[in-house]
């Protein structure tokens, strides 16, 4: 979507005033019954349709208002409001299909969606509404500075939607929206119905401590003279979760090989999704007058452009090809016994996590003692006090709010201020919930009049085993971490405190939006911070700085390795959504090119793993923003965290300078502002980069080799 959404992971922007009810604690006070998010109208299934016809009649009639050509700063608040109307039930469609348990509120979501969705199309294509942009940014001097900068960018969505575009054009272009929003669609339906399974005899073969995640299957025993003994084996599904515990754990490497490939050779069917939708963004990037999709993706990001793109991964890539492979390498050599043994990729994980054993004396189940999910939580409450001088209180739901009994709800209460916002966890796993980790908007922060503020409300959904009714949930400390992303992102949403809603919290350009969730992953990483929380789920004992030591190394071993993963998936993106070859290349070959010259690993023929990488549809042509984020994060955090991370002095400057003002200023102004622009960006033919300074000097990597 242009104008009116668009979107950063599952953030999407826009909200304002609108006719339904919303509920916040306070329905929960009196008990009074509500629906899905506090929204009334969501009481029901079918509620998604009542929701999805007050937003086109109430937008309609702010339509017909801006057309009559308002003043300019009417002009802008109603623009805001459609978008509040719309984004609602985009915001609470897209939740509910990816969380929700009852299969009716999903049918009801995703006929919501396909509707809501389509409703923009028009909306983005309004020729009066653009006018009336139009007029309103020309009419800048009337208007406040986060206004004007609104104007000015909705004037470039909307022709970034193609509204400057003759009929036929324009048409041709909608129609092209419309096929990709269903491709997208079809690529993520295809990764929950084909997760691909192994059958593997023994049993014996699978470690203990995985047998959770199998299912036990029976075969006629090989030599057996009586027909009615039966060998057991365990049935493993190779989804991305299951395939990586299989990675890490199973010392049998035909397991390890044979899990592997049918993990990354499902869903086959996306291999020609994933064609159709390159296909489509070309031709789109075409009409608009660009050489490829990614370019105009890239076009109004900070890179500005491919080449700007490609020039900063080849930089990282160059600095760090040889450290990302050489200490593995020798590892399996030696575990080997031999003179030398190629590397397969289903080798990583588990070697990896044998090296960091050895070399620290870690062991995870150790390392998850100290992090209990109770305490985590307390964690996060004890982070925002000491940074921000706010307070996690967690409140009662309102009956018919919850889509799940797992479900918590927390308010954000300043001592100052007043509520900030409203949190949603839904952090428990589940059949049929999304498998990932993400952060949701549901309601983002506007201004509704001079006493008047739109509170933020966000749910943070993660997949950690157990539920809330099992006795303690301890998590792995890459959960814990990954906990500490999504909560960065959940901060970004709730300390906004823009004018209108299209800057609020992580609608920001798409190349600075993962920075403050990259930013809070140090937070999961600092002792100071750990010592705050982390208590042995028995004992009570604070994890010991001895053992943190450990596990920083650790994670310090294979820095480099993982940088190295994430400069490919970013190359492969820039590759799949350049300038297209004629004829077309297969993915396959293209994706098997790439992993051999930018790494040391082979390429197994037959495997796709790209067709579950569904951040080729979120961020087509964008995924460099995770290094981006990766590069600014480590900046601000040595010039503004570290020396003391959890100090209020540091939470000020955090939020002041950077987390309240969202997209409504510039993304280069609000990084210098916070750390100056000597060491955090560089402006390189025409666009602008991350300074690298910072990330390297953290993983000891000075030199080019």
């Amino acid at each position: 979507m242009s104008v009116i959404i668009r979107r950063t992971s599952y953030n999407l922007r826009f909200r304002g005033h609108s006719s339904h009810q919303f509920h916040t604690n306070l329905v929960a006070a009196d008990n009074k019954e509500t629906g899905l998010y506090g929204f009334d109208i969501l009481n029901t299934p079918k509620g998604f349709q009542r929701f999805v016809n007050e937003a086109v009649e109430r937008s309609g009639e702010l339509v017909q208002y801006i057309s009559t050509m308002p003043s300019s700063t009417e002009i802008i608040r109603a623009m805001d409001e459609i978008s509040d109307m719309v984004c609602s039930v985009v915001d609470s469609a897209e939740l509910c299909r990816h969380t929700h348990p009852d299969r009716e509120y999903i049918k009801e979501a995703n006929e919501a969606s396909m509707r809501i969705n389509e409703y923009l199309h028009f909306l983005n294509t309004n020729r009066n509404l653009y006018k009336a942009v139009i007029k309103a940014e020309q009419d800048g001097c009337s208007l406040t500075e986060e206004a004007q900068r609104a104007a000015h960018y909705l004037r470039v969505d909307f022709e970034k939607g193609g509204i400057h575009l003759c009929t036929e054009k324009l048409d041709r272009v909608n129609q092209l929206n419309i096929h990709i929003s269903h491709l997208c669609r079809e690529f993520n339906e295809n990764i929950i119905t084909d997760l691909g399974h192994v059958d593997i005899f023994p049993a014996s073969r699978i470690p203990k401590h995985l047998h959770h995640l199998t299912r036990p299957i029976y075969r006629s025993k090989a030599n057996s003279s009586r027909d009615n003994v039966k060998e057991k084996g365990l049935r493993i599904l190779t989804d991305p979760n299951t395939l990586s515990s299989v990675l890490q754990w199973a010392s049998d490497a035909e397991v390890r090989k044979l899990a592997y490939v049918q993990g990354n050779s499902a869903p086959h069917a996306n291999l020609g999704v994933l064609d159709k939708l390159i296909a489509a963004r070309h031709e789109i990037a075409q009409i608009m007058g660009y050489k490829s999709y990614a370019e105009f993706a890239v076009h109004s990001n900070m890179a500005s452009s491919p080449k700007v793109v490609m020039c900063f991964l080849h930089e990282l890539n160059n600095m760090v090809r040889f450290k990302a492979d050489e200490a593995i390498r020798d590892f399996k050599r030696k575990k080997c016994g031999q003179n030398y043994v190629d590397l397969e990729p289903w080798d990583e994980t588990y070697f990896t996590g044998m090296m960091k054993a050895s070399a620290f004396n870690l062991d995870s189940s150790s390392v998850a003692s100290y992090f209990p999910l109770s305490q985590c939580i307390e964690g996060l409450k004890v982070l925002v006090q000491s940074l921000f001088g706010a307070k996690f209180h967690s409140i009662p739901l309102a009956p018919g709010e919850s889509w799940h009994p797992d479900v918590l709800k927390m308010s954000l209460d300043h001592p100052d201020e007043g509520p900030l916002g409203y949190l949603y966890l839904d952090l428990y796993s589940r059949k049929g919930k999304y498998s990932g980790c993400a952060h949701f908007a549901i309601k983002g922060g506007r201004q509704l009049s001079e006493t008047e503020y739109q509170l933020p409300v966000v749910a943070l959904v993660c997949n950690f085993s157990g539920s809330r009714n099992s006795s303690i949930v301890r998590l792995n400390h890459w959960e814990v971490e990954t906990l500490f992303h999504e909560f960065g992102h959940a901060l970004h949403s709730l300390l906004s405190r823009t004018c209108y809603q299209h800057f609020s919290g992580t609608r920001v350009v798409l190349d600075l939006a993962e920075t403050p969730s990259n930013l809070f992953e140090y937070y999961a990483w600092d002792y100071r911070v750990l010592k705050t929380f982390a208590k042995h789920y028995s004992t009570g004992e604070t994890i010991p700085e001895k053992l943190v030591k450990s596990m920083q190394g650790a994670k310090k071993m294979f820095a480099a390795t993982e940088l190295q993963r994430q400069i490919l998936y970013a190359l492969i993106d820039q590759t799949l959504f350049g300038e297209q070859p004629s004829p077309p290349r297969d993915t396959v070959s293209i994706v098997a090119d790439l992993k051999s010259e930018y790494t040391s690993w082979n390429h197994v023929v037959g495997t796709h793993w790209h067709t579950r990488f569904n951040h080729l549809l979120n961020y087509g042509g964008g995924y460099y923003s995770y290094l981006y984020a990766k590069c600014f994060a480590s900046s601000i955090w040595q010039e503004v965290c570290q020396e003391d991370p959890l100090s209020l002095a540091t939470g000020t400057a955090l939020r002041t300078k950077f987390l309240q003002h969202g997209g409504a200023k510039d993304p280069a102004c609000l990084l210098s502002d916070l750390i100056g622009s000597d060491g955090i960006i560089k402006y390189r033919e025409g666009g602008i980069v991350p300074d690298i300074t910072s990330l390297f000097d953290e993983m000891s990597l000075t030199e080019v080799k």
